[in-house]
């Protein structure tokens, strides 16, 4: 069985202790989840979750109809494999010492991140993209010093519906 990430959006009524149920249940069976984004959607009643697992198919399969049994769940759907739109943001301080001042504001350039705060001692971006540009961006900055970092975990939007 090959285990892979999957992004699951679930639809849920947007009530007290929902997202602490769909954590235990995921938890409860020791299924984990590797990143996690709420928020209300067009109807402040209901609200959308985006959460990555790694696991096989026949693992998310389990999660999904766990998930349905769920009082207030009212969609829950695979993202993995059907068109759909991936993104994160990432936030990220660099302390822009003397020797890697040069290096940091060459890789803004070069990259075209956008810079959301810049003092003398340090410089914060905000980089949003899809899975690849993320670790593309992690990739060129670690040598640089991240001095902080935060993450909105995976977002996604199918393109059906």
């Amino acid at each position: 069985m090959e285990k892979k990430e999957h992004i699951i959006s679930v639809l849920v009524h947007n009530k007290p202790d929902v997202l602490a149920r769909i954590a235990g249940v995921l938890g409860g069976k020791g299924y984990n989840i590797e990143s996690l984004c709420v928020n209300s959607t067009m109807q402040y009643e209901v609200s959308k979750i985006v959460m990555t697992t790694i696991g096989s198919k026949e693992t998310v399969t389990r999660i999904e109809n766990q998930l349905r049994r769920l009082v207030d769940v009212i969609q829950v759907d695979d993202l993995t494999n059907v068109e759909s739109i991936h993104r994160e943001l990432i936030l990220v301080r660099l302390n822009l010492t003397a020797d890697k001042k040069e290096q940091i504001n060459k890789a803004i350039d070069t990259n075209k991140w956008k810079v959301i705060a810049n003092a003398d001692a340090y410089v914060i971006l905000e980089i949003i993209g899809d899975q690849a540009q993320i670790d593309f961006a992690m990739a060129k900055l670690t040598p640089l010093g991240i001095a902080d970092i935060t993450r909105t975990g995976i977002i996604a939007l199918n393109l059906e519906q």
